[in-house]
């Protein structure tokens, strides 16, 4: 069902996350958001917990899930969605895309 990635040791990926948010801009800073707490969030509650990871078995959230792209995505935005919302005054988490691949992605609208 793999082909060459159904290897009895695994496989890795280096994936590319795109985190789009949208809102109107705070009028004292002229920011949606502050892309340096977007930047520290995404790394501590996504990055930290799937990088260099077996997402099958070190990941807690991907337990019990086929570790796909678009299983992947389901569960960043369950983990960013609320935390996007408290840094966004009228706004919050719009759109996650995970790439795999140049040309293999998924986009997710928390549908």
């Amino acid at each position: 069902m793999f082909g060459p990635c159904a290897n009895a040791n695994w496989h890795g990926h280096n994936f590319e996350l795109i985190v789009t948010v949208k809102g109107k801009p705070d009028p004292e800073t002229g920011f949606v958001v502050d892309l340096k707490k977007l930047s520290t969030l995404i790394r501590q509650e996504i990055i930290a917990k799937v990088d260099h990871k077996n997402l099958n078995l070190d990941v807690p959230f991907m337990e019990g899930k086929m570790a796909s792209c678009e299983n992947l995505v389901i569960e960043f935005w369950k983990i960013l969605e609320p935390k996007v919302a408290a840094l966004v005054k009228e706004g919050g988490l719009y759109k996650l895309t995970l790439y795999e691949t140049p040309r293999n992605f998924v986009e997710y609208f928390g549908e």
